[in-house]
């Protein structure tokens, strides 16, 4: 005989199903409080950088790399054209003020200062030959001037004798009057003649004169054309380090013509080439400083070149007192370049937050150190150590400053 079986309650049959369906309602309940509550993410507070917001002394300063450069370098120039004959001093070789650097041969200029030397002696001679007759000249007008002294004298003489015969009766009026036109006469002639010949004199002196100065001329032109075989020695114009030397033996060099590079080594400078950013800001006079082994070496900028090359602009500085003893050219250092005075401000350290935020927000640990949440925030000025922070924290707030970009979009962290 058949047994009949009980019939299964409906939850018993049913039960996959349900189980199935309630997984499905869990998992959508939890992906809607993932897609519409706050977003959370548990972090290790050891594998990331936390601080503290302190009021405390900021500086705005730059921090760049700085080359060490020579405080000058000088353009070495052939004054003359020449064959390069010998080269003395070497590339690298230290010189002082008027060492031979190369010596030129320059046969045309030889030969043009023999032209001149020949030139120069015939001129001599015409111009010793022009003062003897200037030498001439003059003593045959002193000669002329002592005999029309002495006519004057004797005119003077012979009217005083017929003015004494008309008084004693010898002659009558009349030749006195005769006599005294006569006298007038050749007296105004004398003092004509005393005139030319003050006249000649004094042309004749200047004609001296201009025969000195020509022949003084002369002597200076021969001078200076002898000199320019001095030029065919290349010397050093400063003392310092000859950089680089671009001829060869037998090589042709035009005057004018840039033959090497002396960089002087008395003194050194630093040059930094900074961001276009700061191009109103850097100006002469800026203080700034290396520090190296513990030790600060202060400077000042001394040059800024304002032209802007691939976003940035160059500088000079020069140090103000000592300097690091192990100096070099070429040596690089670290160069901070003071902004402005140091003032009390709201800051934090730098981190990566900045890269992912652009400085609009950051996360704050709550009172407990247990989460922290996004919190938008103000940033001033920074330097690189430190931002500014002007509005968005208190002092004593706790941010969270590295592992931005393993965050993403989540609201809350949660501090194990």
């Amino acid at each position: 005989m058949d047994i009949q079986l009980k019939k299964k309650p409906w939850y018993i049959r049913y039960i996959s199903y349900i189980i199935a369906g309630t997984a499905f309602f869990a998992l959508a309940v939890y992906v809607c409080i993932l897609a519409f509550g706050p977003r959370r993410l548990k972090i290790d507070p050891e594998e990331y950088r936390i601080a503290d917001a302190q009021e405390t002394p900021f500086m705005e300063y730059l921090d760049v790399e700085g080359i060490v450069q020579p405080i000058q370098t000088i353009q070495v120039n052939a004054l003359e054209s020449g064959f390069v004959e010998r080269i003395v001093a070497e590339e690298g070789s230290m010189l002082e003020a008027g060492d031979t650097i190369l010596i030129l041969t320059n046969i045309d200029l030889l030969r043009a200062i023999e032209d001149e030397q020949s030139e120069w002696e015939n001129q001599q001679r015409n111009y010793h030959e022009q003062e003897i007759e200037m030498e001439q000249r003059s003593i045959t007008l002193r000669q002329q001037a002592l005999d029309a002294e002495h006519q004057i004298s004797s005119l003077e003489k012979s009217m005083q004798q017929s003015r004494e015969e008309f008084r004693m009766g010898i002659k009558s009026k009349a030749e006195l009057e005769v006599a005294e036109e006569d006298y007038e006469y050749q007296h105004k002639r004398a003092q004509l003649q005393m005139q030319s010949l003050r006249h000649d004199s004094v042309a004749t002196h200047l004609k001296r004169e201009m025969v000195r100065a020509n022949r003084d001329a002369s002597t200076r032109k021969l001078t200076r054309t002898a000199d320019r075989t001095g030029n065919l020695i290349v010397r050093a114009p400063l003392a310092g380090q000859l950089s680089f030397l671009n001829v060869a033996l037998g090589q042709q060099v035009g005057a004018g013509s840039g033959i090497g590079e002396i960089k002087v080594m008395s003194e050194y400078k630093m040059r930094v080439s900074l961001p276009e950013y700061y191009i109103d800001r850097i100006v002469s006079g800026l203080p700034a400083n290396i520090q190296y082994q513990d030790n600060k070496y202060p400077l000042r900028i001394s040059k800024v070149v304002p032209e802007v090359k691939d976003r940035n602009f160059t500088c000079d500085l020069l140090f103000t007192s000592d300097k690091p003893s192990n100096i070099r050219l070429g040596k690089s250092y670290r160069v901070q370049i003071e902004l402005a005075s140091p003032e009390t401000a709201l800051v934090i350290p730098r981190g990566d937050f900045y890269q992912v935020t652009s400085g609009h927000w950051i996360y704050r640990l709550s009172p407990d150190g247990k989460t922290a949440r996004k919190t938008e925030i103000e940033i001033g000025r920074q330097n690189p150590q430190q931002y500014e922070i002007i509005s968005g924290l208190q002092p004593g707030d706790r941010v969270l400053l590295s592992g931005y970009d393993k965050f993403g979009e989540v609201e809350e962290l949660v501090i194990k």
